[in-house]
C-alpha cells in the first residue's frame, strides 16, 4: 500500500517534493498503516472524533490522520478504476489524466494548454475514413433492417484488449451510431414538438419499441430523463471541429462555461474501422455552486458518414456503473452527440442531440428549477450556442487584421501582445468557471452553515504554481431579479457604473485603458481597466460575452509587470490571477407561464462570485481564525449584493 504522509490527496506532486527535500514528509510506519487501513475498511470517512481518537491509537496528529484518509480514499477510486479497465483490456491500467488521445489518423498529438483555445496545426489537416457503408432503405420503420454501419471490426494487433469485451463495446458504438444517425435525419416519430416553447423532446414510447439499448442504468424513483435536439451554423471546418472534440483540453475551451474537466482514458480504437473511439470522462458544471455537478464515464465514437458529414456519438457504458455510484451526481448518457455538416466555406451545420438521465441526491434550488427542468440549462441548444460562441471567439483571435478588431488607446501596440491577451483572458475564464464547484476544492475548507441558504463560503489552501500561494476565500451566492438578463448584463458591462457594485473601485470612477473585440455582437470583449483608487501599479483585465443563454463578466487584478510582459509577447501562461466575476441567465420560466400569471415579469438568475487572498505563503490559519475570516468575507458579499439590489431598483426583494 502507498502511503502519501502529509500531503492531501490531489495536491501538486511539486508539493510533496518540496516537502521530502525540507525533511518534512512523513514516512508512516507499518503498524501505524495498520491501525489505520483497518479501521479504513469499516468506516472510509471518520468524523473528527474518531479521527481523533485513531491519532491517539497510532501516534499521530489529527492532520495526518485526516490527510492519510483523503489519500486513502482517492487511492481505493482509482484502483476501482483501474480494476474494472484492467477487466475490459485484459491488461494493468493507469490513469492519466495528461493523456491526450494520441490517433495517427488525426496526425500529431495536441499540444494543447490552459493558454490556448484551439491549436493552428489542426486547421486544413486532412482526415481520411473510409466512408460509412450506406445502403438504400426505402422502409423508414425498420430502423436496423439495413445498418449505416459495418458492425465487424477489421483486425489489427493495436490493442490487446479482451475480444469479447472489445466487441461489446465496438457494437455498442455501432449501434448508438446508427440511433444517433437516425435520431438527427428524422423529427417524426421520434421527436415531439413543445406546444409552449418550440423545443422538441423524445417520445419515449416510440423510441423504445425502436432502439433496444443493450445497456441501460438502473432506475430509481428520483431519476428524471432529459431528451433535446438543437441545430445551428458554426464557423469551423467539419475537420476541425472534429480534431476538438476527439482532444479532451480542446473540447473544455470549446466549452470552458459547461466542461469543467474532461479526460481521455484510453483510445479503444484509433481508426482500423473507418473510426475513433475512446473511454473519456468529463464534468459537466454550470452556473453556480448551487447547481450539482454532473459526471459521466463513457465511450465517444467519431467517424465519417459521407464526404462532407462527420457523426460523434457518446454513450455510458456498463463497466462504469459502479464508478458512477460514487460520484455526487451520477448521470446516464444514452447516445447523444452531434452531426456536423462540412458546408465549404469555413463553416459547418452543427446539430446537437442530448439524451441523459439524470439522478440529482438534492432537490433542486428553486431558482434554478425551471432552468433545469426545462432541459435549458444542459440542452442542446446550450451546447449549440456555446459552441458558436467559442468559434467565434477563436475566429476573432487567429484574424489578421488586429487594429480593426479592438479599439486601441494605447496598451495594445501588435498582433502578438493582443494574442497573448487574448489566450489569458482565456485561461482567466476557464478558472473562474471550475471554482463554482466549490466542492472540489482540495485541501481545507469549510462552509458555514450560518449563512442564507444561497450564500456559499469556502477557505481554500492553493498549491498551484502559477496562482499566487496561500490560503484563499472564496465567497459566492445566487439570487433571481425581475428583470431580463440583457438589462442586467448591461448594468454591469457599463464602466460608467462599476462603483456602484464593485469593491475593488472603493466607491471611485474607473478609466478603460483598452478592448479587445471578441465577437461581433456589443458586449463581447476583453477589457483593461485601471480603478482611480488602485495603486499605479495594478490593473483589472476583464472579459465579458453574451448570447441568447445568458452572459458573463469575469476579471481579475494583474500587476502591471505582467500586463507589460504580456502584451510584449511574454509567456501568456506564467500569469498569476486570482478570477473573480458574475453570471447572469434567464430564470428558464416560458413565456406561456408568464402569460398565464398576472404581473409576471421577465427574470433572470445572478451570481456573484469573487476570490480574496486571506493568508499569503500559506502560513497556518487556525479554524477560529478562518471562521473570522468567514464572517468578514460573508459581510462584504451580503453588501455587495445590497448595492446591486440598490443600483437595479431591486431593494425590496
Amino acid at each position: 500500500m502507498t502511503d502519501s504522509g502529509e500531503e492531501p490527496a490531489g495536491e501538486s506532486s511539486n508539493s510533496q517534493k518540496r516537502s521530502e527535500s525540507h525533511g518534512q514528509y512523513h514516512k508512516h510506519s507499518m503498524e501505524q498503516i495498520q491501525i489505520l487501513d483497518a479501521f479504513f475498511k469499516k468506516c472510509p470517512h471518520p468524523d473528527e472524533d474518531q479521527q481523533k481518537q485513531l491519532g491517539s491509537e497510532a501516534g499521530l496528529d489529527h492532520k495526518q490522520v485526516k490527510f492519510w484518509f483523503q489519500n486513502r480514499r482517492a487511492q481505493a477510486k482509482d484502483e476501482k478504476v483501474s480494476s474494472l479497465i484492467s477487466h475490459v483490456f485484459g491488461r494493468p491500467f493507469v490513469m492519466d489524466s495528461n493523456l491526450a488521445p494520441q490517433i495517427s489518423t488525426l496526425g500529431s498529438p495536441s499540444n494543447s494548454s490552459d493558454g490556448s483555445l484551439l491549436n493552428e496545426d489542426t486547421r486544413g489537416s486532412p482526415i481520411i475514413y473510409p466512408p460509412l457503408r450506406q445502403e438504400n432503405n426505402q422502409n423508414s420503420n425498420n430502423f436496423h433492417a439495413h445498418s449505416m454501419i459495418s458492425q465487424s471490426p477489421q483486425e489489427h494487433d493495436e490493442c490487446n484488449h479482451d475480444s469479447r469485451q472489445q466487441t461489446i463495446m465496438f457494437e455498442t458504438v455501432v449501434a448508438s451510431m446508427n440511433e444517433m444517425v437516425e435520431l438527427w435525419k428524422m423529427n417524426d416519430p421520434f421527436w415531439v414538438d413543445s406546444s409552449s416553447d418550440r423545443r422538441c423532446f423524445i417520445h419515449h414510447e416510440i423510441y423504445g419499441r425502436n432502439f433496444s439499448n443493450q445497456v441501460l442504468p438502473p432506475q430509481t424513483s428520483t431519476c428524471r430523463i432529459e431528451s433535446s435536439k438543437d441545430c445551428g451554423i458554426v464557423s469551423m471546418t467539419a475537420v476541425e471541429l472534429i480534431h476538438n472534440f476527439l482532444d479532451p483540453v480542446k473540447w473544455m475551451n470549446l466549452f470552458p462555461t459547461i466542461v469543467t474537466k474532461a479526460k481521455t482514458i484510453e483510445v479503444v480504437d484509433s481508426g482500423t474501422w473507418g473510426g475513433s473511439m475512446q473511454l473519456m470522462y468529463e464534468k459537466l458544471h454550470i452556473l453556480s455552486p448551487l447547481v450539482e455537478a454532473r459526471e459521466f464515464l463513457f465511450i465517444r465514437g467519431c467517424r465519417q458518414l459521407d464526404a462532407t458529414t462527420w457523426i460523434m456519438v457518446d454513450i455510458s457504458y456498463d463497466i462504469f456503473n459502479d464508478i458512477q455510484s460514487g460520484v455526487p451526481s451520477y448521470s446516464w448518457k444514452f447516445p447523444s452527440g452531434c452531426a456536423i455538416q462540412d458546408m465549404g466555406n469555413g463553416q459547418s451545420k452543427v446539430t446537437w442531440v442530448e439524451h441523459v438521465q439524470v439522478y440529482e441526491k438534492y432537490h433542486v434550488n428553486h431558482i434554478f428549477r425551471d432552468l433545469l427542468c426545462d432541459r435549458e440549462a444542459y440542452g442542446a441548444k446550450r451546447w449549440i450556442v456555446t459552441l458558436q460562441r467559442m468559434c467565434e471567439r477563436f475566429n476573432f483571435q487567429m484574424g489578421s487584421t488586429y487594429p480593426n478588431r479592438h479599439d486601441s488607446k494605447g496598451v495594445f501596440h501588435d498582433p502578438e501582445g493582443l494574442k497573448n491577451t487574448i489566450q489569458v483572458s482565456q485561461r482567466m475564464v476557464k478558472k473562474f468557471f471550475e471554482i463554482l464547484s466549490m466542492t472540489d476544492n482540495h485541501g481545507d475548507f469549510s462552509i458555514s452553515p450560518q449563512l442564507n441558504r444561497g450564500d456559499r463560503i469556502s477557505i481554500v489552501k492553493n498549491e498551484e504554481t502559477i496562482q499566487p500561494k496561500g490560503f484563499i476565500a472564496i465567497a459566492t451566492t445566487s439570487l433571481w431579479l425581475p428583470l431580463s438578463f440583457q438589462d442586467v448584463f448591461s448594468f454591469f458591462n457599463d464602466y460608467k457604473t462599476r462603483n456602484q457594485w464593485d469593491i475593488l473601485t472603493g466607491g471611485n470612477n474607473v478609466i478603460e485603458l483598452d478592448r479587445v473585440l471578441t465577437g461581433t455582437f456589443p458586449g463581447n470583449n476583453i477589457t483593461v481597466i485601471q480603478p482611480y483608487n488602485m495603486h499605479k501599479e495594478m490593473l483589472v483585465l476583464e472579459e465579458t460575452s453574451i448570447d441568447e443563454m445568458g452572459a458573463f463578466l469575469v476579471y481579475a487584478p494583474i500587476d502591471l509587470r505582467a500586463i507589460n510582459s504580456i502584451v510584449n509577447g511574454g509567456d501568456a501562461t506564467k500569469v498569476p490571477f486570482l478570477p473573480s466575476g458574475i453570471i447572469i441567465s434567464p430564470d428558464g420560466r416560458l413565456s406561456s407561464n408568464r402569460d398565464s400569471t398576472p404581473n409576471a415579469q421577465n427574470g433572470s438568475i445572478l451570481t456573484v462570485t469573487f476570490q480574496i487572498m486571506i493568508c499569503g505563503n500559506n502560513n497556518p490559519t487556525s479554524r477560529q481564525q478562518k471562521m473570522e475570516v468567514v464572517g468578514s468575507v460573508h459581510g462584504v458579499l451580503s453588501a455587495t449584493i445590497l448595492r446591486i439590489k440598490e443600483a437595479l431598483g431591486c431593494s425590496d426583494l
